[in-house]
């Protein structure tokens, strides 16, 4: 194997790029060089001058627009075939395993705002009430009721359908811009609401109106209220858009009536019955089977025109100020209709996210979730949250290894250093949980699942005090891990203080701001900090240097720069022996008085080359 292999790829508009190669002159007579382009010829280089060490070769492509092609090398040196990756140059006859291909994306970016960014994810109803929020100020809704106390728990089970999720503790916009400082104290940059338009439910992924702000969070002008502080502080805001399925109580399927209009529901003459999706009887669908989730048709005009077109729901949205959508159930949309998203997002602004809910590898699925770069521009990153839970609990090291490699091989650069890697989230359990007890199944297929999924058991589990601690432990080596992999770090309102829920309704527990857990709450701003503080990030390559049973290390590196992360898995001292290029990094992060020699139990090391930044 020879490695002495140099080259470039350069575009001035991301579309026609010219190639540049150095080969070792030390194999013989080169000729026949080609770039290889998903494994097909794109480009022949021509031969165009030497030095004492290397023939040169350059040529130009254009290639079409796509979020990842992947490419390598083929040439001849005195008649015998040669194969170039980022593994160095072979005898090998093809290069079939992209693994070790080398990445390029074509007329894609994604944002640069959206990059090695602190996201703080806000279930809304359940963050903060404003100093003005009173229940006869608001809509009043028969089916819903309002805790009069803000520490109670949230209402599990339900006497009817109509019943169910309609418990409300009145979180509010205002309440959320009130507590701007406290969010920007964790290094966020990134503000992501749960659903925020009018709808039947507490978590309002069931929407009943999309042109106006649900009455129990505010009004619209609130949403534009809180856009343009969070933008004062140089923070985005991103919301939760439910475009696969509305409420059936609502304006568009009108099932009870409630609202004054005529609803698909009621007669096929309504305005919005074209909006919905029939099977071959003539009968609505309902997303899973939900009778309260009637679904929409994607391949409607009606509906594309009422979401995508001009003037309609996106444009009002961004109009009030927000900087990006996430999409609910992605992975259910059609191709087109996330294009058309795609359009009309950039048609308001040119830079704006676009994340998707995709659980499994959406490289894998078929689709242009990412990959065509016409659609999203990242997706949450359940695959490695999974793989670092069952690393953290189970020891799994190998999913850890094969996860990450996967990623990196197989995800789009642009993507990669946005996704969404988070703590947890509206529909699995608090992290501290996940950490701490031994309720969750191994073998499920996700590592959150648990054994228990009665209502009746999540509604009387209380975690033990020792539960707590050892899952506060684990958090904390847990988070220096997950934080400086690339993407965005993202904390789901509460983690960052040790609030506690098993399953997804009591994971969205109201945030208790008098019962806060300070020493967790401070690491949080450490690590949310120190990762905004280091720009570098955002085009940082990854490189594992080791994951065994008893520790990660990995570094984070540019030509210029390059962070190095420790991290314990173990409640016990554990020996390091960096490698000698180490030595002289300076620790940045240090986690349970750790140093360059040992890790302390569940403690972690941060350091930093030519570094003498502490904070």
């Amino acid at each position: 194997m020879y490695n002495s292999f140099k080259h470039k790829i350069s575009s001035e508009d991301n579309k026609t790029f010219h190639i540049f190669v150095q080969i070792p002159m030390e194999l013989g007579w080169i000729e026949n060089v080609r770039a290889i382009f998903n494994n097909i010829c794109k480009c022949k280089l021509k031969y165009t001058s030497k030095d004492d060490h290397y023939a040169n070769f350059e040529g130009d492509v254009s290639l079409q627009t796509t979020a990842i092609c992947h490419y390598y090398f083929l040439f001849t040196a005195n008649g015998k075939n040669w194969t170039v990756t980022k593994a160095g140059i072979t005898d090998n006859k093809s290069a079939s395993n992209n693994e070790n291909w080398w990445k390029l994306a074509v007329n894609f970016r994604t944002p640069e705002w959206s990059k090695n960014a602190v996201m703080f994810h806000i279930f809304v109803d359940r963050f903060a009430q404003d100093k003005s929020f009173s229940i006869k100020n608001v809509e009043k809704i028969p089916y819903r009721t309002i805790h009069t106390n803000w520490d109670e728990k949230p209402t599990i089970g339900a006497n009817s359908e109509r019943e169910w999720n309609t418990d409300f503790y009145g979180g509010t916009l205002k309440g959320i811009e009130e507590k701007l400082d406290y969010i920007q104290s964790l290094g966020t940059s990134i503000i992501y609401l749960s659903p925020i338009s009018k709808s039947q439910s507490n978590h309002r992924y069931d929407t009943g109106d999309y042109e106006i702000v649900d009455p129990y969070l505010g009004k619209n002008e609130d949403l534009k209220s809180l856009c343009e502080q969070a933008h004062k502080r140089g923070m985005y805001v991103i919301v939760d858009a439910v475009f696969n399925h509305t409420g059936n109580d609502s304006k568009y399927f009108n099932q009870y009536g409630t609202y004054p209009n005529l609803g698909a529901f009621q007669s096929d003459k309504s305005p919005y019955c074209k909006f919905y999706k029939k099977d071959c009887n003539n009968q609505f669908c309902y997303w899973w089977g939900m009778k309260n989730l009637p679904e929409c048709d994607g391949n409607s005009q009606e509906w594309k025109n009422y979401i995508l077109g001009e003037g309609g729901i996106i444009d009002l949205w961004f109009s009030l100020g927000i900087d990006g959508l996430r999409l609910d159930v992605a992975d259910e949309l059609t191709d087109e209709f996330i294009m058309g998203i795609r359009k009309a997002v950039h048609r308001n602004k040119k830079d704006g996210l676009i994340l998707g809910e995709v659980w499994e590898n959406p490289m894998r699925m078929n689709r242009g979730y990412i990959s065509s770069g016409l659609a999203m521009d990242t997706v949450m990153n359940y695959q490695i949250v999974d793989a670092l839970i069952r690393y953290y609990k189970y020891c799994d090291v190998n999913k850890l290894q094969s996860t990450i490699k996967m990623i990196l091989s197989e995800y789009p650069d642009e993507s990669i250093s946005c996704l969404m890697n988070f703590t947890s989230t509206h529909d699995i359990s608090r992290i501290v949980n996940i950490l701490g007890c031994d309720c969750f199944n191994r073998y499920s297929q996700w590592g959150w699942n648990l054994i228990n999924e009665s209502l009746e058991w999540a509604k009387n589990f209380k975690m033990s005090k020792e539960e707590y601690e050892k899952g506060k432990q684990i958090l904390k080596s847990y988070i220096c891990v997950l934080a400086f992999l690339p993407g965005t770090f993202s904390v789901f309102y509460g983690d960052e203080i040790g609030l506690e829920g098993i399953g997804n309704l009591l994971n969205r527990k109201p945030y208790p701001w008098k019962n806060k857990d300070e020493e967790l709450l401070e690491l949080f701003k450490k690590i949310g900090n120190l990762k905004k503080g280091n720009d570098f990030l955002k085009t940082a390559q990854l490189n594992i240097i080791q994951i065994d049973p008893a520790k990660i290390i990995y570094e984070r590196t540019t030509e210029e720069e390059e962070i190095l992360v420790v991290a314990s898995r173990v409640n016990q001292r554990t020996e390091i022996n960096l490698p000698e290029k180490y030595h002289n990094f300076e620790i940045i992060f240090n986690l349970e008085d750790c140093d360059k020699e040992y890790l302390a139990p569940y403690g972690a090391i941060i350091l930093k080359k030519g570094s003498l930044d502490t904070s």
